[in-house]
């Protein structure tokens, strides 16, 4: 209305768009930053649980770690008593994250489900080898009755290993002694006599293993029925130690040697984020070329709920173009999450504009059914500047009822009131305010002159009754 003051509605509504825009502006910027341009691991920062000094673990774990290095990230080896011993210690670090991944072999005792996750299994196998000083003599286990077998430390994959071996029915007979301890001072036992044998679970190339059989410390058993026997171990298989694999000249071993074997696992504990997982998953897939092939083509038995974010690494084949670029968005979620998330926001935001362009169309046409009201009470050929011009006596035609004029003067203040209330509203896309400002100014239009002409009809006589078919 003339000489009103200006609502403070709008005013706040467009602060409110500003700072939202800002609030965009900003929040894109802040994203770009984020983006991982150099493509390397940077942003890799965890703990991964090894064995002992002598083991494979620590070699597959030292190589990651100087890997990591090259490529400015931060992995940490924890040395460990063994398989046992990281899948015990991983299952309490989730109260804390302090730590995330861990070696352990297949076929461990993984605790309560739920509780860890498969990473990764690498191709090559680990094997199980008896060393002592007449190795080579045995072939059967017939031979271990009352042997004194050192099995590594208590909580290492070997002792464990050793339990569930001689615990079967079919070799408990043989009153097997097993004692626990470092590898080296087993090793220093056997040198002694004061063990028979010593088990030890690494992989056949490993510098350790091939240094104590060459300097001939130690010989390796082989048993000649030793698939009738890992065939009621879960998870392990049988493999064949060539003769002259560890020395072609000397010939050692002198024959070949079955072995038992088992995979090698990478386990987390679901501390780790999942830029973390796919930075130690890129870290392996370049140590072992045929990483994530091999785990893609291989089922997954170990009753260990596979990672999702390995299982997109396998998958793909490496990382997707999100978890390269934009770690950190990734974390917050997923990128196939993602794709729903945007085609979600893409329906809400068509439901918002079909929304929009209903109430729109409800406004056009309840203002088309008001000018067709002023039609009807002035005739069908008048228009608003007739109206605007018509003065009182100049022609009978113009005599209407004052009320039906104060009723449509009524309803069109409503209507720009609700036209106004809208054209505020969040529903509205940006830029489509003009459309209900486009329909307000010809609702404020139509009332001026409805106004101008009741103004004028107050200042003479009194208006005559409208005929009943005006």
């Amino acid at each position: 209305m003339p000489g009103a003051a200006p609502s403070p509605r709008p005013r706040a509504t467009r602060l409110l768009r500003i700072a939202l825009v800002v609030a965009i502006v900003l929040g894109l910027g802040a994203l770009t930053s984020q983006l991982n341009l150099e493509r390397d691991l940077h942003r890799l920062d965890a703990s991964i649980l090894s064995g002992v000094p002598e083991g494979n673990y620590h070699v597959l774990a030292d190589a990651l770690v100087r890997s990591a290095a090259s490529q400015r990230g931060h992995l940490r080896e924890l040395p460990s008593q063994g398989s046992s011993d990281n899948i015990a210690r991983l299952r309490a670090a989730r109260a804390v994250c302090e730590i995330e991944f861990a070696l352990a072999q297949d076929g461990s005792d993984w605790g309560t489900p739920g509780e860890l996750q498969l990473i990764g299994r690498l191709a090559k196998s680990e094997s199980v080898f008896f060393l002592g000083k007449r190795a080579d003599e045995i072939t059967e286990f017939a031979q271990l009755r009352r042997a004194r077998i050192g099995v590594g430390p208590a909580q290492s994959g070997s002792a464990e290993l050793m339990l569930h071996l001689f615990s079967m029915p079919e070799l408990a007979d043989l009153a097997v002694e097993v004692e626990h301890g470092a590898v080296g001072e087993q090793l220093a036992q056997i040198e002694r006599g004061e063990l028979d044998l010593m088990v030890v679970v690494m992989d056949e190339d490993a510098p350790w293993l091939v240094q104590v059989l060459r300097a001939g410390h130690v010989q390796m058993a082989g048993f000649a029925h030793l698939d009738v026997v890992a065939r009621k171990l879960p998870h392990f298989r049988t493999g064949r130690i060539g003769a002259g694999q560890f020395d072609p000249v000397r010939l050692l071993p002198p024959v070949d040697k079955r072995v038992l074997r088992m995979d090698t696992l990478i386990i987390g504990n679901g501390c780790a984020s999942r830029s973390t997982t796919l930075d130690l998953l890129s870290l392996l897939a370049k140590e072992f070329p045929d990483f994530a092939r091999h785990n893609r083509d291989t089922s997954n038995t170990t009753e260990l709920a596979l990672a999702p974010a390995a299982a997109d690494f396998f998958e793909h084949n490496g990382r997707e173009l999100a978890d390269e670029y934009a770690p950190w968005l990734v974390d917050v979620m997923p990128p196939a999450n993602w794709a729903y998330f945007i085609m979600a926001a893409s329906l809400l935001f068509n439901a918002m504009s079909l929304g929009h362009r209903f109430r729109l169309w409800r406004i056009d046409v309840a203002r088309v059914k008001l000018e067709s009201e002023i039609a009807a009470l002035f005739g069908p050929t008048t228009t608003l500047g007739d109206i605007a011009r018509a003065r009182r006596g100049q022609d009978a035609a113009w005599a209407v009822g004052r009320a039906r004029i104060e009723e449509v003067v009524r309803q069109l203040e409503g209507l720009a009131e609700r036209c106004r209330r809208q054209s505020l509203s969040f529903l509205v896309p940006m830029g489509q305010e003009m459309t209900y400002r486009y329909q307000e100014s010809l609702i404020t239009e139509a009332l001026a002159v409805l106004r101008g002409f009741l103004e004028r009809c107050a200042e003479s006589a009194p208006l005559a009754p409208l005929a009943p078919n005006a």
